[in-house]
This record gives structure tokens, sequence and C-alpha cells, in this order.
């Protein structure tokens, strides 16, 4: 048996995913599980710790290693665990050098069962050359890594370092062998994409990536991105999204709050009034533009004022999709030093924010009944559009080819294929 990855979180985690595997193949691992994991909330590294528990009890036999950022900013959470037997950090997971030093610890008695280094000590981001993502319809490259930012909630600069970024060539030649290798849609990742290129030489922006990319790579048929800061997007990104239809329609913003108090104690960059104008100067320039977004309920001393003003965002932005977290306090972070608000109230308004995000989605899905779309195909009976939408097909499709149809209705969570 060859290597398994079971991956939490992020896009970027799944991009990683397919590094991990290669490297731990070719570093002779077999019959081994790595859990890639996520940090973002800690209901996610309970998750981890549950599949970790229950990978054991299926697989007694098999190396169960961890990683991600959970495993870089708790490792000690992770030696504790008697079903874990190696634990290594995020700098690790990608290299040779890191897998052949945890095929050697295997080998050696007594040798330390975490390799966690310092991740505050990488200083630039490679790439990774990927030729497949299995059982996956779209192709990831990872553009960037880590974030200079400190944003008051928010742990994973501890779990992936400062930011760095891939060159310009270094993306486009991914680019252009992952199109070669028959993926029709490639997806920018980065965890803090729109910082892009700070580090490099000349200082490009991401814009000036997305348009190297699409000058550069002629063949690619569509490009999404993966969450952007709306207050980082420069002129070039806003140019291609007005003038190059390869860009798909999509975008995720990380927007957190509707409140510019609550904002200013996240130690957030824009303001209330800045994510909506932005908004509408997309949508201006690309009406067909769909909005998703990220937002915390419950954070430290939001009133329910403040609340109301995130739901009200959602109107305001004309948000479609909503990634909703229950503020969950991360020990190390300024936030979980505020005056926190009772559990029972975080969840309801969690659930209220939900409740609005179902009533957006429902708006858009009775929006786009009757028209005509160009879908990728995710699975055999499932598809998206390029506003990302979730489309359940009639008839039986090749996974990651692009098929033109009309859509006939929906059911309440995605559109239905006449």
């Amino acid at each position: 048996m060859s290597v398994d990855v079971v991956t939490f979180g992020c896009r970027l985690n799944a991009a990683e995913s397919e590094v991990i595997r290669r490297e731990a193949e070719r570093a002779g691992f077999a019959d081994t599980v790595v859990v890639n994991t996520c940090a973002v909330t800690t209901e996610a590294v309970r998750q981890a710790r549950q599949a970790i528990r229950a990978l054991r009890r299926e697989r007694p036999q098999t190396k169960i290693i961890v990683t991600g950022c959970a495993a870089q900013t708790e490792p000690q959470t992770f030696v504790g665990m008697a079903e874990a037997d190696r634990v290594i950090g995020n700098a690790e997971k990608l290299s040779p050098a890191g897998w052949a030093q945890t095929r050697a610890a295997f080998d050696l008695a007594g040798s330390p069962k975490a390799i966690v280094n310092d991740i505050m000590a990488v200083k630039e981001a490679a790439a990774h050359f990927v030729d497949a993502f299995a059982g996956r319809a779209r192709a990831f490259v990872q553009v960037q890594n880590g974030c200079d930012h400190r944003c008051t909630f928010c742990i994973i600069p501890f779990g992936r370092g400062n930011s760095r970024s891939v060159p310009i060539g270094a993306v486009v030649e991914d680019a252009r062998r992952l199109v070669g290798n028959g993926y029709h849609e490639l997806v920018l990742t980065g965890v803090d994409l729109t910082s892009y290129g700070a580090d490099l030489p000349g200082a490009p922006k991401l814009g000036t990536l997305v348009k190297q990319i699409l000058k550069h790579v002629p063949e690619l048929k569509r490009l999404r991105l993966s969450s952007i800061d709306s207050v980082e997007v420069d002129r070039d990104l806003l140019d291609s999204i007005a003038g190059d239809a390869r860009l798909m329609p999509h975008l995720h913003l990380s927007l957190q709050s509707g409140d510019d108090l609550i904002l200013k104690r996240m130690k957030r960059r824009h303001s209330r009034a800045d994510a909506i104008a932005f908004c509408r100067t997309v949508r201006q320039l690309r009406p067909d533009m769909r909005f998703g977004a990220d937002l915390i309920a419950g954070f430290p001393t939001e009133s329910a004022a403040m609340f109301q003003r995130s739901l009200d965002l959602v109107e305001e932005c004309a948000l479609t999709y909503l990634h909703v977290f229950p503020f969950s306090p991360r020990p190390g972070t300024p936030a979980a030093r505020m005056p926190q608000i009772d559990r029972s109230i975080v969840k309801e308004r969690a659930r209220r924010l939900r409740e609005r995000g179902v009533l957006a989605l429902t708006r858009h899905l009775e929006g786009e009944v009757g028209a005509q779309r160009r879908v990728l195909v995710e699975s055999e009976y499932t598809a998206r559009t390029e506003q990302f939408t979730a489309v359940k097909l009639a008839a039986p499709s090749e996974l990651g080819i692009i098929l033109d149809l009309r859509i006939a209705g929906h059911d309440g969570t995605q559109l239905m294929a006449a």
C-alpha cells in the first residue's frame, strides 16, 4: 500500500497534500497515512485528533504521521497522542530532506517523535511542480505562502511563517505544464494571496502574475483565485477582472466583520465602506461577478448592533456564498485575551449568519434558472459554473471536461441541469 493523505482546511493544504504524497513515497514510505491538519479554529484541531484516533482503530498496523498547521503550532498536542507515530512541521512536509529525516527516525531507536523547526526561519517559497491532483477536476498552483499581517484572532502566521512568493516564471511554467496535462481550470492558492510579490525583485503584484499567466498560457480556459484581501487588490488585477473572461467571475473575500470597531480590534486593514465600495466597483467591471466571504460571528466585545452590521453586509456586498466561523479563541493570540462573549450567543449569531447565507444563495440560485452556463465537471453527476455554483447533472459526464448546458431549476443548495 502506498501513502494516503487526509487533508483538512484550505485549498493550499489540498495543493500541498499532493507534494506530501509524492515526497513521502520517494522517501520510501508505504502503508502510511499522513494527516495534513488545519489550525484555523479549535474545532479544526479537534476534528484532526478525532480522525487520527479513527484511523488507528481502522488501520492498527499503518504508520500515522501528523503534519500541517496544527502540527506546527501545537506539536505537543499530537506528540501526546499514542495513535500518532510521528509529527513533522509545515516546512518539513514539503521537503525531500524532511521526509528523509522522518524515514530515518523510524529506524533509529530513541529518536524524537516530532521534527518541527522554526517556520519563521523559512525565507523562500519554492514551486513544487505537481503533475496531477488525484480525483480533482481542477489543479491548484501554489504561488504564495505565509503572512506578514497579525490579525488578532489568527494563529495561521505562526503555522505558516512570514509571506513569501514563488517567482512569476516558475508559476507560469507550472501553469503551462498543468494545462498540458489536461487541466482546463487552475486555482491560484496562498495564505495571503493578494500580498503576492512583495518579497520578489521589483515587487510585482498579484495582478501582474495573473496577466502573465493569461498571456503566456493561452490554452488555459479558466483561472480562479482563492481567498483574497480586497484592500490589497491592484489595478492590474481589476483590469484582468474586467477584460479577460478566462478569469472566473467569483471572488472569495476575507471580510470577517461588517462593523468598523470590530474590524479595528481584529487588526483588519479595511473598513466596512471599503468592502462595500470594492464589491460595487467589481460588479461594475464584471456584472456577472459573484462574491463569497469569510465572516466571524461573536468576536470578543461584539454587541448586538455590531453583529447586525455583519448581517447587513451580506446584502450590501451582495454576497452569495458565506463561510461562517463562530469565534474560536486560539491560545497565544490577542483576541483570546479580550473579553469573551458567551458561547451560546456566539453559536446563535453563527446560526443567524448561516441563515442569511442560505437566503442569499437561494436568491442566486433562483436567478440562474433558465440561464445557459459553461460548467466544469467535478464528478460523474456534479459540476460548477463559472461563478462556482454547484450543478447537478442530468446525465453522467467525464471528470474535468467543460460542458455547455441550460439550468432547469434548483433544490435549494445546487442548480439542476436540464
